[in-house]
């Protein structure tokens, strides 16, 4: 038993903001953003939440898979950027689309969380405890980031990208004799390196500490560090998954990566000598917008026709926590 992917879907912010907007905020320049990120705009949410783009991104992959709110059984929101501690973003998505049948809940893994989320999905269906799943990153990060800091501004985007999942309990054999769901899944963690990319929540306040502590609310990034890490452990854990599954880079036809930055994608390329053609990019046009990046990216890929029943893709991020991870699928 496995899944596969049968309706995807997406929502942005209608703001769009340009580098050259940026540059009126900070010391920056189009020029300079473009040469070290590859990102020329990206989106910005004035009226949207992480809740209401969600929705709407899952009611698009619903509505592309022939499916009704009411058919889904579970939901998986990925984020790390919600309005609200409790309920939780995945509750608010299953009233908001009348998916009164779905068990919900959120998942974090920053930007490794559609991945996760996929993962997790999977899991439960091989389990037998599920038989479709909505999963959903949705990020609104512009209220997370120090607009005053141009080394953390001009990265970020806010967005929302879904996909809708079923159980194929028959080996469904593609024209080309690939059989559609997951081949492989490969997923990892490095606590001791967390730090490197945080964010903080409120700090200890009750009647019984001492001295409240001020808390930063915004992203905290070491750039350097976080490169790295991705450039190091990306293709790595690319690499496994390949190994698992039997396959070699030859033997796929779209990576799609989570879209953090252009030198990483390339340098993710060079390291698994595998052809720049074959990683797709929309960066440039949305920014960095964590768990949202891979399913949006996705999502377009679909409905533009780039991907075909039988395409072998690989699917691979990573981000806060440290985490990682990368999973190898047939197209069905």
């Amino acid at each position: 038993m496995t899944i596969k992917i049968t309706g995807t879907g997406s929502a942005l912010p209608e703001k769009t903001v340009t580098n050259s907007d940026i540059a009126k905020l900070v010391d920056t320049s189009d020029d300079w953003i473009r040469e070290r990120t590859g990102i020329s705009e990206r989106r910005i949410a004035t009226n949207d939440t992480v809740s209401s783009l969600a929705s709407k991104a899952c009611t698009n992959a619903l509505e592309m898979a022939g499916r009704n709110a009411e058919d889904v059984e579970l939901i998986i929101v990925a984020t790390c950027s919600p309005e609200f501690l409790l309920p939780c973003c995945a509750c608010q998505v299953q009233s908001d689309i009348g998916a009164h049948k779905a068990v919900a809940f959120d998942l974090n893994a920053a930007c490794s969380g559609f991945l996760f989320a996929l993962n997790t999905a999977y899991a439960y269906v091989q389990a037998g405890l599920y038989k479709n799943a909505l999963i959903v990153g949705s990020e609104v990060l512009s209220k997370l980031i120090d607009w005053t800091d141009r080394s953390i501004c001009v990265l970020f985007g806010d967005g929302a990208g879904a996909a809708f999942v079923e159980t194929s309990d028959i080996d469904e054999i593609c024209e080309n004799g690939r059989k559609v769901g997951v081949e492989s899944i490969v997923m990892g963690s490095d606590g001791t390196k967390g730090m490197t990319l945080s964010c903080m929540e409120r700090g200890l306040a009750n009647p019984y500490v001492e001295k409240i502590e001020k808390v930063n609310p915004y992203v905290h990034m070491d750039g350097q560090e976080v490169y790295k890490f991705a450039t190091r452990q990306v293709p790595a854990c690319i690499s496994t998954a390949l190994e698992k599954a039997g396959f070699t880079t030859d033997d796929i036809d779209l990576f799609v990566l989570h879209q953090a930055n252009i030198r990483i994608i390339e340098s993710v390329a060079k390291r698994l000598k595998a052809d720049i053609s074959k990683f797709p990019v929309n960066l440039n046009r949305v920014g960095n917008m964590s768990s949202a990046t891979i399913p949006v990216l996705l999502d377009e890929l679909n409905r533009d026709g780039k991907i075909k029943k039988g395409d072998r893709l690989v699917l691979s991020g990573f981000g806060a926590g440290l985490t990682y991870g990368a999973s190898v699928l047939v197209w069905g």
